[in-house]
């Protein structure tokens, strides 16, 4: 196994590092992730996606290693389009605690449909 693959295989995504958020003030982090790939839990064929993330920090910010890394540990692994995005929300909302978050997910076409998939905190009831 290669490193980056070995890196991936080990990633623990309970653990994803945080550190600290240094500044008071209110300000947005926009993070968008163009290679974002999973396995369709039916076919089996790959599915692709632009993820884009924003959030308003609160006492953490993500590393952004640890969320390419997160981010990449669904390349092999069959999980379908509402799941993998609601993991990533679920994740990062329980991790970072923000203030605000967003969380979309583009996915490339394939088979003559295209998904997007929103998860908006302030649009949660």
């Amino acid at each position: 196994m290669r490193y980056g693959e070995l890196e991936i295989s080990n990633f623990d995504p309970q653990s994803i590092e945080l550190w600290e958020n240094k500044h008071e003030r209110f300000y947005t982090i926009n993070i968008t992730l163009p290679e974002f790939s999973c396995l369709c839990p039916r076919s089996g064929y790959p599915d692709y996606a632009e993820i884009f993330v924003s959030y308003v920090p609160a006492a953490f910010v993500v590393e952004l290693k640890a969320l390419k890394l997160y981010i990449n540990s669904f390349r092999n692994r069959y999980i379908s389009h509402e799941d993998s995005i609601n993991e990533i929300y679920a994740l990062l909302w329980d991790k970072l605690a923000p203030q605000k978050l967003l969380v979309r997910a583009d996915f490339n076409p394939r088979g003559n449909v295209h998904t997007v998939i929103e998860i908006n905190s302030e649009e949660q009831v």
